[in-house]
């Protein structure tokens, strides 16, 4: 299970920039991937992009969120929309996915408590909950909202994390493609037209059209059923996958809905960061103020910050594996999302990234290597591989970033 097939290619040929620029307004690079590898027609990476100014296309969005957008009539949006999917008949109107984070519980909150919805609430679960993760997941349930947990063949599920890590350097590809399904499947299930995420995708550039449009684009989470055999996940593609010993019921909870299906029964998939002026430190206090919410007793492991993303012990290696592949770690996605917020200053950013990015995340290292069955010794040489020339040097007998944000 080691990998090596065909399908690889190194991380410079999957379309990633070969002149490193970083944005004049906030800290990220334009080596941000936008796309998470899925689909075999789509394993060319793609970047946020940056306009003639040097000004990258998550802080485009930000001018428009701050200064064009009037958040008003986005409100009335939202309104109109609830009332064309409320029922009244006691059944679910809503489904909102989440693990108990800070924006799953406002969603959920704001929409059965402000507006009156039905949600039911459903989780794909972490590979291996945090004791503060799991006490926050009990509390967003304690909330009052039924909810449906979908816990994946656990075998199976380690074996692919196992094979992204290995192959992509990417041990959350297998989790993120099953949490991007999660919420259309079961409103496929439960007869539910309309599925609430929290934040939009234009936050970080990956999509800034979702600034215009309010339904989610039906590719991020369906696929022709003729194309439904085509994803890459883990590295291989479909067949490769039943080669390697795994069945079609092994692949379903990976495989993409049908986009038949989605049309047929008029399933909607909205953010709700298109109605809403979305800045995750406001909703963070929301959370702690009105659905017990706790923070992180301590500073999380490589940033500064204490809320965001505690859920899930393997969640420290999907952004130290994201410093390897594209020199961009934990402390760079946080603070650039404060400084477009105007939380903190780009100088104010700088300073947290040199002091934090790239911090290993030590503290479930021993429990990482025990879940995807490998050694520290094989661990090192699957991040080593990955060190793109472009970005690494060794200086020393250190490695060291060749470009960071000044």
């Amino acid at each position: 299970m080691s990998g090596g097939n065909s399908e690889l290619t190194s991380l410079h040929d999957q379309g990633l920039p070969q002149e490193i620029k970083f944005c004049k307004r906030c800290v990220v690079s334009n080596q941000r991937p936008s796309s998470t590898v899925e689909f075999k027609n789509q394993n060319k990476k793609e970047t946020i992009f940056f306009d003639e100014n040097g000004i990258c296309s998550a802080c485009q969005y930000h001018e428009l969120k701050y200064n064009e957008i009037d958040w008003d009539d986005r409100r009335q949006q939202l309104e109109m929309l609830l009332d064309r999917h409320r029922r009244t008949d006691g059944s679910y109107d809503v489904i909102v996915p989440g693990s108990g984070g800070k924006d799953s519980m406002f969603v959920s909150h704001v929409l059965k408590y402000k507006y009156g919805m039905n949600p039911l609430t459903v989780t794909w679960p972490p590979h291996m909950y945090t004791e503060i993760g799991l006490r926050n997941f009990e509390a967003w349930l304690d909330g009052g909202y039924d909810n449906i947990s979908f816990h994946p063949n656990r075998r199976v599920h380690r074996m692919l994390t196992r094979m992204a890590f290995v192959n992509l350097l990417h041990p959350f590809q297998p989790f993120i493609l099953g949490q991007k399904q999660i919420g259309p499947k079961m409103a496929l299930k439960y007869n539910v037209n309309l599925v609430m995420y929290g934040e939009s995708q234009a936050e970080g550039g990956t999509n800034i059209s979702e600034a215009f449009e309010p339904k989610m684009n039906p590719k991020y989470y369906s696929i022709p059923r003729e194309e439904q055999k085509n994803i890459y996940l883990s590295g291989y593609v479909y067949q490769e996958l039943l080669d390697q010993g795994l069945d079609e019921g092994d692949l379903q909870p990976y495989t993409p809905v049908a986009l038949e299906d989605i049309k047929e029964k008029n399933v909607e998939v909205h953010h709700m960061g298109f109605y809403e002026k979305w800045r995750p430190q406001e909703k963070y206090y929301y959370a702690v103020e009105n659905c017990g919410f706790l923070p992180n007793p301590d500073r999380t492991e490589g940033t500064y910050s204490k809320y965001n993303s505690l859920d899930d012990k393997a969640d420290g290696f999907h952004y130290y594996t994201t410093y390897i592949k594209f020199g961009l770690g934990r402390a760079t996605y946080e603070s650039a999302q404060e400084v477009r917020n105007r939380h903190l200053t780009r100088e104010e950013a700088i300073a947290l990234i040199h002091r934090y990015d790239g911090e290993f995340p030590r503290k479930y290292f021993n429990e990482f290597l025990e879940y995807i069955e490998i050694d520290e010794d094989m661990f090192w040489q699957v991040i080593n591989r990955f060190r793109s020339p472009l970005l690494w040097h060794m200086v020393g007998n250190k490695w060291e970033l060749r470009h960071v944000v000044e």
